[in-house]
């Protein structure tokens, strides 16, 4: 990759609809609820992110796995929140000034479950099968998919067979543990997940969804690996208060990690050798403007992500 081409996402899409919606405290799966209630939210805040720079962007639907509509009783709403959340996502490009050539939509794959948990005890086969079910749901409808917020090896390993179930590209992102950098929130040793995803030949390796100290620690993992790398952290001063179940409302943001300070963590990790950058829960299309910004400053440039 081109030392000063960096691959540039979008951010916290869901926090960012949460604060706009006025803090709708006690929905469940809140953030699909608001696209039937106030579609025009959802649409502006993806704008706003495209307008901010960003060149790689997610619909609205990280909530949106089976497990977790099963358990609120809404599964058979699956179809309808991942067409709404990709039709409003297409409004926004069509809205903004950027043309969709020169976009990527990446489809989510997230915890199946919960974040920041290796909670799920089911069989691998049963991880593989949900996986199969989102990427089938998506695939039509975006340029390639985003496996993040990943916790434990076994669901890394499940998504990464789903992916290649497919024939995809394997862009997966870890979240590692704010008290042991060099370790998933499993307990699992980071480098132990870099050689396995060596040996699956994943197009990518990502940190998000931890804290920016966390992340600028563990990139010293990745120095002697060849996979393009990269980073996207949360502003949360902790998550060990969410529990299964529960929205990420629950959690308190950092008061110190305004644009210019995740700015510098940014060109901190870009120094180390990332070059995919973005933002994950907390970080505003404001943050992600300041990334841009600075980006340019230095005399990089920002594109889609096509490896």
């Amino acid at each position: 990759m081109n030392s000063k081409k960096i691959i540039l996402l979008d951010g916290g899409v869901g926090q960012e609809i949460y604060k706009r919606a006025g803090s709708p405290e006690s929905r469940t799966l809140w953030s699909l609820q608001i696209m039937r209630d106030s579609p025009e939210i959802v649409v502006d805040v993806h704008r706003d992110f495209i307008d901010a720079g960003s060149k790689v962007l997610s619909p609205n639907n990280y909530a949106a796995t089976p497990s977790r509509l099963e358990r609120v009783g809404i599964l058979d709403s699956f179809d309808e929140i991942h067409s709404t959340s990709i039709k409003l996502l297409n409004t926004a490009i069509s809205q903004s000034n950027c043309k969709r050539s020169d976009l990527s939509i990446a489809g989510c794959l997230p915890p199946l479950i919960a974040s920041y948990s290796a909670e799920d005890k089911r069989e691998s086969k049963e991880l593989f099968d949900e996986y199969v079910c989102l990427i089938e749901q998506q695939i039509d409808h975006v340029d390639l998919f985003l496996a993040e917020t990943m916790s434990s090896i076994k669901e890394i390993i499940a998504v990464t067979d789903a992916l290649k179930h497919f024939g995809l590209e394997q862009y997966i992102s870890i979240t590692l543990d704010d008290n042991h950098p060099n370790l998933l929130r499993s307990g699992e040793n980071l480098v132990d997940v870099i050689k396995i995803l060596e040996i699956k030949a994943a197009d990518a390796i990502l940190l998000n969804c931890c804290c920016p100290e966390t992340i600028s620690s563990a990139l010293s993992n990745f120095q002697n690996t060849e996979i393009p790398f990269g980073a996207y952290a949360n502003g949360f001063s902790s998550v060990k208060d969410l529990k299964i179940g529960k929205s990420v409302n629950v959690l308190e943001a950092r008061n110190d990690l305004g644009p210019d300070e995740y700015s510098n963590f940014v060109m901190d990790w870009i120094s180390k050798g990332a070059r995919i950058i973005g933002g994950c829960c907390e970080i505003s299309p404001k943050h992600i403007k300041k990334v841009s910004d600075q980006l340019y400053s230095c005399g990089y440039s920002t594109m889609k992500l096509k490896l």
